[in-house]
């Protein structure tokens, strides 16, 4: 019997290391066709550059900032069988800069979903629990067709043909809630006008505010359901204490991205590309357009474990005393199964 529907966590996720070269690159080494890519410049100080396979190659959002959706041929320019293609932008190919691209799975451009209130374009991947969602706001409550046949539990939505934040659903945070991606700031209910209050395994309800629902504006979501073994979504209360809290996912985490909830504080991320050994000490700001090296210290250590991760210092971004976080993490390797996980 198996106990993970996902044996092999790269196809579905995986992270890839580039150096800039100016010009042109292909990388052929994702080892599937990425439907969403996050690429981020380590050694510099541009912004978190975004590309998805519905709104096509050449569409630049950047996920620190509010600016609408831009055209550059010389940007994403292909995704490819197992990989994609680069152009010479600086933002994501400055020559000898290091680079990190963190690369998911969905299914291809995508096609029309009629189970909201809204028609979306809905690229949806039901055996990794990730869809990306297109929508025309209606600044009125209304739902949105997902496509993942189980009720999301963490979105990311950004209305994209206009200049307007990020906001940001999590289940253990709840839909009265939301934050921002390009913030640091804590989670908010006021307005109440992000979400409503469905949220089901075929739509997801939003409100009449402009942070998911501008009116005539484009939006694009990014939706995530929770698979064993591949993908978790929680919460934990910090501790304030260097010997932090161990967090059980049941699977060795490639790539975990930590948030305070209750304060200020950038989204963390850390993925095991970066860092290779424990304690993981390297981390990126989703919020923050700062190089890795900023965050390079003793003060936000994790060590990723066979079956989670634990909390190795007293950060505010990841374990004041106390305080209320959530994360969203994606597997190296299941627990168990064909190929269960080791330590490192």
């Amino acid at each position: 019997m198996a106990y993970t529907t996902i044996k092999k966590p790269s196809e579905y996720f995986n992270t890839n290391l580039y150096t800039g070269n100016g010009g042109t690159q292909s990388f052929t080494e994702i080892g599937f066709q990425p439907d969403w890519v996050w690429i981020k410049n380590r050694s510099g100080t541009e912004d978190h550059m975004i590309y998805d396979a519905v709104r096509g190659v050449t569409k630049d959002i950047r996920a620190n900032q509010t600016n609408a959706e831009s055209t550059n041929a010389n940007s994403l320019t292909a995704f490819e069988t197992d990989g994609y293609s680069i152009g010479s932008s600086g933002n994501i190919n400055n020559n000898g800069s290091n680079f990190v691209g963190w690369n998911w799975k969905a299914n291809g451009a995508g096609s029309s979903n009629t189970d909201g209130s809204i028609t979306s374009t809905v690229s949806a991947n039901t055996t990794s629990g990730f869809s990306i969602v297109s929508y025309t706001g209606t600044g009125a409550n209304a739902t949105v067709g997902h496509g993942l046949g189980v009720a999301p539990n963490m979105i990311i939505v950004k209305p994209y043909s206009v200049s307007q934040y990020w906001s940001v659903f999590h289940s253990s945070v709840g839909n009265t809630y939301y934050g921002y991606l390009n913030t640091t700031d804590a989670f908010s209910n006021s307005p109440s006008t992000a979400w409503n209050s469905t949220i089901n395994n075929t739509v997801f309800g939003i409100g009449s505010g402009v942070a998911t629902n501008v009116n005539s504006a484009s939006h694009i979501a990014y939706c995530f359901a929770e698979v064993k073994g591949f993908s978790k979504f929680g919460s934990y209360v910090g501790n304030g204490n260097a010997d932090g809290s161990f967090i059980y996912l049941g699977f060795k985490p490639a790539f975990v991205m930590i948030k305070n909830t209750s304060s200020t504080g950038t989204w963390m991320i850390k993925d095991t590309k970066r860092d290779l050994f424990n304690v993981a000490n390297t981390a990126l700001g989703a919020s923050n357009p700062a190089p890795e090296v900023d965050y390079s210290s003793s003060l936000n250590e994790i060590d990723i474990l066979s079956n989670g991760f634990k909390l190795r210092d007293t950060y505010s971004d990841q374990n004041t005393s106390g305080n209320n976080y959530i994360y969203m993490a994606f597997a190296e390797e299941p627990l168990v199964g064909d190929n269960p996980a080791t330590a490192r």
